[in-house]
């Protein structure tokens, strides 16, 4: 009897697991790229259901999917924000970021998502990614190619995968909406861990060039106005096994190359360097503006590249973001920003979105010097924190970091309008508004000339720098 109910138990539990299973959504394996699995790009309904196109509302607005600060038309300094930021959105960390970590799985399953990494999957991330676009009201968007598409087990394979994925990207995108830039992705396959400009390795030299190349060749058929060289791997763990000066030497004629072969194929876009100085590897060879700077002029790549200046990095390399944008202008290399920021107690690149003021302010003033950024504009390299796991934080953490930059701009406005600020500055450098200071910044003044009048003059008296006087002017304006 006992032994009946225990099999009329089993019984009962075996139909409730198969109607779970049956009346479940499927899922599919990662490593599952079967025709059975992954197989449609096709998508009931939107991807954001419930989440409206956001509007600016005004400061007073209590709604997290709205613009408080950002109104995109509205005029400031004599543009339009929308002219001043170019806010663009990262394909990779907004559809690709997993949460993971490397203490910890990944924490994000977004709903559209199967498991796989099939073709069919790379289309529909594609799908989401330009209705997140439309919903946010921006125009412009970036990518790596691996990012966008499926790797292939050949060369050919890849770029099948890729212009597939590109062909319907270009017939989402219509006519209003194009990439800021695109770049390759040549960090994450194991045949890069040497590098790919600055491999050991001529055939992965090769291939690196090769897969520039293709991703070249799609951002301008996207109609991308910039493409991005990020180095990862391009620099060394010791010097013990490296010659250094022949791999900067290779990696010089890498961007020779690719400098040469945008004007072959017509791309009229912007070459950019993203300066960085360690992680993943111990020391990168374009570790801050300075020192890219001066790799582009002593290879006489000046005049083909232009920087693209990220914050957290910034903070890497021992600098502000203020510091190394202010370094990019002065030397006419700042080309794009990638918007984000890092934790002061945290020593790696974290990605996270920028919500200081102070320092969008500052982000702000040189963005403004600069005249603005076109043909660059602001790239949101900035994921979701690991713990944020609503659809909804993909657009609340893109708002927030639109509202922090648009109001940097205001603040700037303001300190312009002022003028307290710039007065306290050229006070401070008024000694050289004078015929002997003119001379000096003309070049024309020699030590014999500036000795008679150091002897003349006596000993200097040294005015006050006024720190203080213009931290306070400038927290004004916050």
């Amino acid at each position: 009897m006992m032994a009946g109910k225990v099999f009329l138990f089993l019984l009962c539990l075996n139909v409730v697991s198969f109607a779970v299973i049956a009346s479940s959504p499927q899922t599919c394996p990662a490593d599952d790229v079967s025709s059975k699995c992954g197989a449609s790009d096709e998508w009931e309904g939107e991807f954001f259901p419930g989440i409206p196109k956001i509007k600016y509302e005004g400061p007073s607005s209590k709604n997290p999917l709205s613009y408080k600060w950002y109104n995109a038309d509205e005029e400031i300094l004599g543009k339009k924000m929308k002219d001043w930021m170019r806010f663009s959105v990262a394909f990779w960390h907004t559809f690709r970021g997993t949460g993971g970590d490397p203490f910890g799985a990944p924490t994000k399953f977004w709903p559209w998502e199967d498991g796989t990494d099939s073709l069919a999957m790379a289309k529909r991330r594609m799908r989401a990614n330009f209705e997140f676009i439309e919903k946010l009201g921006v125009d412009l968007w970036c990518f790596h190619d691996r990012d966008i598409a499926p790797d292939g087990k050949t060369l050919e394979e890849a770029n099948a995968n890729l212009d597939e994925v590109v062909a319907l990207a270009k017939e989402l995108q219509g006519k209003k909406i194009h990439p800021l830039w695109g770049t390759a992705q040549l960090f994450h396959h194991p045949r890069y861990m040497h590098g790919g400009a600055t491999s050991s390795e001529v055939a992965v030299y090769a291939y690196a060039a090769a897969q520039v190349k293709k991703a070249m060749e799609v951002t301008h058929y996207l109609g991308g106005e910039n493409y991005v060289f990020w180095g990862g791997r391009e620099g060394y763990q010791t010097l013990l096994n490296t010659d250094m000066g022949r791999e900067l030497d290779h990696l010089a004629r890498f961007l020779e190359a690719a400098a040469a072969y945008k004007k072959k194929i017509g791309f009229n876009g912007t070459l950019l360097i993203e300066p960085k100085p360690q992680e993943p590897t111990k020391h990168q060879y374009d570790w801050d503006a300075a020192t890219t700077a001066n790799f582009l002029r002593k290879y006489g790549l000046i005049g083909e590249f232009k920087l693209n200046i990220e914050c957290n990095h910034a903070t890497l390399s021992g600098h502000s973001c203020h510091h190394e944008l202010e370094t990019a202008r002065l030397n006419g290399l700042l080309g794009n920003i990638d918007a984000n920021t890092g934790d002061p107690q945290i020593g790696w690149d974290t990605d996270q979105f920028l919500t200081d003021i102070a320092e969008a302010t500052m982000v702000m003033l040189s963005v403004v010097r600069n005249g603005g950024l076109a043909p660059g504009g602001f790239n949101f390299d900035a994921k979701l924190r690991r713990e944020s796991t609503d659809v909804e934080d993909l657009f609340i953490s893109h708002i927030s970091g639109m509202d922090t930059l648009a109001r940097g701009l205001r603040n700037v406005a303001k300190l312009i309008e002022d003028g307290s600020l710039e007065n306290l500055v050229r006070k401070r450098y008024q000694s050289f508004d004078t015929e002997i200071g003119a001379q000096i910044e003309a070049g024309k003044a020699d030590f014999e000339m500036l000795e008679k009048k150091a002897m003349e003059w006596g000993e200097p008296k040294v005015p006050s720098a006024k720190q203080e006087l213009a931290e306070m002017i400038f927290q004004s304006a916050l």
